[in-house]
């Protein structure tokens, strides 16, 4: 391994982990910087409910928008956690070429209940000036609580 593919392999964890954070915490403007200006940020293999496709920035941060107007709301709330934490753990990162990166990496959500949900990102990482930014993730959920606290979450989010 190289010391330009060592570099290469954490700055592409420090956009997954920029994303995790940025998320968890409704940082919009955060949240999308992690992104490709033409990014595709989608849901693969979920129940209907939990299903949706963003394409752009724009339209991710629109969609980032909303959990945020939703949470504070005093009509129907996004989801009843007081907190999420996502975990990011197995990381498996394959270049494709000198600008682009598949990554597969698992995750569990946790909130007030404790694991609440888990699935893994399947991610394309394109590398834009010097910084590795994911240009299309899809969302891919194995297993949620029958207590998830998230069940709303998502068709809460995805209504315009």
């Amino acid at each position: 391994m190289t010391n330009e593919e060592v570099l290469a392999r954490e700055s592409i964890r420090k956009t997954l982990t920029n994303y995790t954070m940025a998320g968890d915490r409704l940082k919009e403007k955060e949240f999308v910087a992690v992104f490709t200006d033409d990014a595709i940020l989608e849901t693969d293999g979920v129940p209907q409910q939990d299903t949706f496709r963003h394409e752009g920035r724009a339209a991710i941060e629109a969609w980032m928008r909303r959990w945020r107007q939703s949470a504070g709301s005093t009509q129907e709330t996004v989801h009843q956690a007081t907190f999420v934490r996502h975990h990011l753990s197995t990381c498996q990162i394959e270049f494709a070429d000198s600008v682009t990166a598949r990554v597969r990496t698992y995750w569990t959500a946790y909130t007030d209940i404790g694991p609440d949900h888990c699935g893994y990102y399947v991610d394309t990482l394109r590398k834009v000036d010097e910084q590795w930014l994911i240009a299309h993730r899809k969302i891919r959920m194995d297993w949620r609580s029958a207590n998830s606290l998230m069940f709303t979450a998502i068709s809460m989010t995805t209504r315009s």
